[in-house]
């Protein structure tokens, strides 16, 4: 797993301050967390998910090197739109992987009366930068793409050992948490599967459980980039099956 020496790789702090990679910026999206939000995507990522739909995220040397300034000034033009539930949200790529940088916008948000949220897979920091940035974060997205061990490894490069060590530490931190999943047909669409997903929401106070249709519209993006999509060979999840599945999770997590 990479770890906080990993991350500076991505930080770079020319005389204008912390620099972040940034992929791009969404002006406002209705569903990256509560209400109306502005999103950063961040560039760089050290899962390698079967499913993912953004690749063109991965590397750590792409993007537009940009200040925190420079990413409040965007941010802040649409300020009048989020209202009381909205605000920003860093996804990725991977946010962790830029700690310092996504500490420092977030800090720079709160000055300003904006509310911040967290869009992570759990993985790329840990210690101290880590309890740094969530104690500037309001509210967490974390995406547990399984709950197994060994559909970590097998699916993601990642490890669910390292997504329950997050979320005990924004629990800790009492940041809101919602968690994520991506419901792909054959590997995260059964039964079970939901059961030990509310297991992880019951044991960390989580908020929210939301399902993710499993789609292949990122298919073009691999063959741009002379890659092959992992699971072309799997059937898309139709709204009809994550409905039936969320049906499965208690009450309290769905609203």
């Amino acid at each position: 797993m990479n770890n906080d020496s990993t991350a500076d790789r991505y930080i770079d702090r020319p005389s204008r301050g912390t620099l972040g990679r940034i992929h791009s910026v969404m002006s406002m999206g209705g569903v990256d967390g509560p209400g109306i939000r502005c999103v950063v995507f961040l560039q760089g990522c050290p899962m390698r998910c079967a499913y993912c739909h953004n690749p063109d995220t991965w590397t750590a040397d792409g993007g537009e090197l940009m200040s925190v300034e420079e990413i409040a000034k965007k941010v802040l033009r649409y300020k009048t739109y989020f209202g009381k539930d909205g605000g920003l949200t860093v996804s990725g790529g991977e946010p962790l992987m830029q700690a310092d940088f996504v500490t420092e916008l977030f800090d720079r948000m709160h000055k300003e009366g904006v509310s911040t949220c967290l869009d992570t897979s759990g993985h790329g920091c840990v210690g101290e930068k880590l309890q740094k940035l969530l104690s500037k974060t309001d509210i967490t997205l974390c995406d547990v793409k399984f709950t197994s061990e060994d559909e970590y490894r097998r699916y993601s490069n990642g490890s669910l050992a390292v997504v329950s060590d997050f979320l005990s530490e924004a629990s800790k931190a009492h940041v809101r948490i919602w968690i994520r999943q991506v419901t792909v047909p054959g590997i995260t669409d059964d039964t079970e599967n939901i059961k030990r997903l509310t297991k992880i929401a019951d044991r960390y106070g989580v908020e929210r459980i939301e399902l993710l249709p499993f789609h292949k519209m990122c298919i073009p993006k691999y063959e741009s980039l002379g890659m092959e999509f992992p699971l072309a060979d799997v059937p898309e999840c139709m709204g009809k099956k994550t409905d039936e599945l969320s049906r499965l999770i208690p009450d309290r997590y769905m609203t």
